[in-house]
């Protein structure tokens, strides 16, 4: 069933552009946000991953791609940051999240709640809705597995304090071949996809699909990569 509603998506090897502008950065706003997700769309983008609510909105109306939503936020009392508590997750139904992805890492959450009971929760409540793993090693991605997870994401290697240092491309993406062989739940290649050859060294080894963020929509990395390129 679940593989059914996936493929109505029409994911299945392609780009997945993320659209996403923190409230620090240049780009910030709903209607910036919207135009990048239609640019992405015209570009041959297959679906749209974006942050918060309203954002979602904005971009379901104005393009008829699917989208994988988040809602970043903090909490004093968790590292966890992508879509930490139930709050988050009824915002993002709300706004008709096609695929709701959240942090599934070994990162305690707000409140102390542990990953199983809050999956229990969502299917509980929204039994339809499919669910994306943001992991960050292959033990984290053999869990998400196990709890029921309709997609695992790469997308947090690096980013906790378990992984700080490693880099999914490293040796020809040994993480990435790593997590893709020890699940059988379809695997989204997410985090530091820099280059189009890296994009689509990632669907060679296997991945349903490939997210690509800063490369293309955050035009102050794009730059400074410039820029530290040319001054080196």
């Amino acid at each position: 069933m679940t593989k059914a509603r996936l493929e109505a998506l029409g994911l299945s090897s392609g780009l997945i552009v993320s659209c996403q502008a923190l409230e620090n950065e240049p780009l910030h706003s709903p209607f910036i946000m919207g135009r990048m997700a239609v640019a992405a769309r015209e570009g041959g983008a297959v679906g749209i991953r974006a942050n918060s609510a309203v954002d979602i909105k904005e971009i379901k109306s104005l393009v008829n791609l699917p989208v994988i939503g988040i809602v970043k936020r903090d909490y004093p009392d968790s590292k966890v940051y992508i879509t930490p508590t139930m709050k988050e997750i009824e915002e993002l139904v709300s706004a008709g999240s096609d695929i709701i992805a959240l942090d599934a890492t070994k990162d305690i959450r707000p409140g102390g709640l542990e990953l199983p009971e809050l999956i229990r929760q969502i299917k509980e409540k929204y039994p339809e809705q499919l669910l994306m793993a943001d992991i960050s090693t292959v033990e984290e991605a053999m869990k998400a597995e196990k709890l029921g997870f309709d997609l695992i994401g790469t997308t947090l290697i690096g980013y906790t304090e378990h992984t700080a240092g490693q880099k999914m491309y490293d040796n020809d993406f040994e993480l990435l071949k790593s997590v893709i062989a020890a699940v059988q739940t379809p695997v989204i290649a997410e985090g530091n996809v820099l280059t189009p050859e890296m994009a689509k060294r990632c669907l060679e080894l296997g991945v349903y699909c490939v997210v690509v963020g800063g490369a293309i929509t955050r035009p102050q990395q794009i730059t400074e990569r410039f820029v530290k390129h040319i001054q080196s």
